[in-house]
């Protein structure tokens, strides 16, 4: 029986205030939003000694996930997932991306904590 093995990087909690919302009064003032990142590497990245320059760019990851979510304003929190998944698929090695994305004191009839999107992909 194959051993399947999996390098799996997680980064939790990436937090920044955008202009993210449906409406024009949402994108006016930033929103507090919070992002989880799971990206799976071939277990053959995993870093074969303990030098930092072997290992994933995290840093990078949670650079990515906050430019792209202030480079512009968004209406749909669905629309920046959707930009963070493509780019972590065409510009990392990774075989399998989740990207989750929460936004606080959404609008809405009932009192709500928190909206989140989560998108993944595999390839």
């Amino acid at each position: 029986m194959a051993t399947t093995k999996t390098y799996r990087i997680a980064l939790r909690g990436v937090r920044f205030r955008a202009r993210m919302g449906a409406s024009r009064s949402e994108r006016d003032i930033p929103q507090d939003v919070s992002v989880d990142v799971d990206v799976t590497l071939p277990y053959e990245r995993m870093p074969q000694s303990d030098n930092v320059r072997e290992v994933f760019d995290y840093d990078w990851v949670a650079r990515l996930v906050v430019e792209e979510g202030l480079a512009r304003s968004h209406r749909l929190l669905e629309t920046y997932a959707r930009l963070l998944l493509d780019r972590l698929l065409a510009e990392t090695p990774a075989t399998d991306v989740r990207v989750s994305v929460s936004k606080v004191r959404v609008p809405t009839t009932h009192s709500v904590d928190a909206v989140v999107v989560e998108l993944s992909a595999s390839r």
